[in-house]
């Protein structure tokens, strides 16, 4: 398995490590809820230095960005972050990302880590297909990423950034310097709570961890495993890659359609207008258990005794006390309210589609 620069910190501090996606990455250090509730109570810091980072410069980089994006960007202003989708000529998702924007000519990709060499290999291929005038560069190993989220992450994070955190807006970006080091700090996250993206020199991350961990001590902060982050993302309603949305699964389908615009060009837009036209064949979810349980993915769903859909992701939420999931239905079944069966270990268990997201901060 590969290792993180932080790999030894984790390992230090007892994480139970697991293998994700061919990542060494801490699942947890104490336990799921305990740092669950300190994301949402306090702040939590995870490390996330295993995704993917690309940037892309060149004269045609918006050209080349609104050929790959479903995501119109032309209104996109420098120091401004988007979340899009890469789409395959058959209208999938290759991946969902971040796009930040420095310049005209330069912007920044942030990619799922287990797809970064698949996005990579796709953005070569449509550059070299229609001849943009673009250079693509894979930063991922000398770029450390850092995610601190939760009600204190502002004020411990401010202690060493140089430059002050409260204008920057959500889904907005600053170039600055943290612990004295240059660093691009973005107000977004993976956690449904107000919070942070810190990216600086991979060689010198560890630094701004046991920084912000001996600093936020006082307020409650924690270090964060794979777990939690995943019932925190679940709770929000936010999509996981290979879950929720993979290769075969269009934006449509997977609640992403707010992020694509189909009166662009761009790849697989013809086959997502039809498919728009037509309806979509399924659509992504939420549910809650009414029995006792918890769905896991790849659990089959049925209505009065037929097959209507299949679990994508289901977890406890700790925030909200319930056993929670998302699901693929066909679309008759999704309104909200709807009663339906999920097969968990041989037993039909009762459940219903409600409205997403579960949880949303006040």
């Amino acid at each position: 398995m590969k290792e993180t620069p932080l790999y030894a910190r984790h390992a230090a501090l007892g994480a139970t490590i697991v293998d994700f996606g061919g990542w060494a990455m801490p699942v947890q250090y104490t336990n799921v809820i305990e740092e669950h509730r300190t994301t949402r109570e306090k702040a939590g810091l995870f490390d996330i230095c295993h995704m993917g980072e690309f940037t892309v410069k060149g004269s045609q980089v918006f050209d080349f960005l609104q050929w790959v994006l479903s995501r119109n960007i032309a209104d996109q202003e420098v120091g401004q972050v988007k979340l899009s989708v890469l789409t395959n000529e058959q209208g999938g998702i290759v991946d969902d990302l971040t796009v930040y924007k420095f310049a005209d000519d330069h912007y920044m990709l942030v990619t799922n880590a287990g797809t970064k060499d698949k996005d990579l290999a796709w953005l070569q291929k449509a550059q070299a297909d229609k001849g943009f005038d673009v250079t693509i560069e894979d930063i991922s190993d000398a770029t450390g990423k850092l995610d601190f989220q939760g009600p204190a992450a502002e004020s411990v994070l401010q202690q060493i950034t140089r430059d002050d955190l409260k204008p920057v807006k959500f889904y907005g970006f600053i170039e600055t310097e943290v612990l004295g080091m240059p660093a691009i700090v973005s107000r977004s996250g993976y956690t449904g709570e107000d919070g942070f993206e810190i990216y600086a020199d991979s060689t010198r991350i560890g630094e701004i961890w046991d920084e912000i961990l001996r600093l936020g001590t006082a307020a409650g902060v924690a270090p964060i495993g794979l777990g939690a982050r995943d019932t925190l993302r679940l709770e929000c309603g936010m999509n996981l890659y290979g879950h929720e949305i993979n290769d075969e699964i269009t934006p449509l389908e997977g609640r992403y359609g707010w992020v694509t615009d189909l009166g662009k060009d761009f790849i697989g837009v013809e086959v997502l207008r039809k498919q728009k036209e037509a309806g979509v064949p399924r659509k992504l979810v939420g549910f809650e258990m009414v029995g006792r349980g918890i769905a896991r993915e790849h659990y089959p769903i049925s209505k009065d005794g037929q097959p209507i859909g299949m679990v994508s992701s289901g977890t406890f939420a700790p925030t909200v006390n319930k056993a929670i999931g998302m699901a693929h239905l066909k679309p008759e079944y999704c309104a909200e309210g709807t009663e339906i069966d999920i097969e968990i270990r041989g037993k039909h268990v009762a459940a219903k589609v409600v409205k997403l997201p579960f949880y949303k901060r006040s």
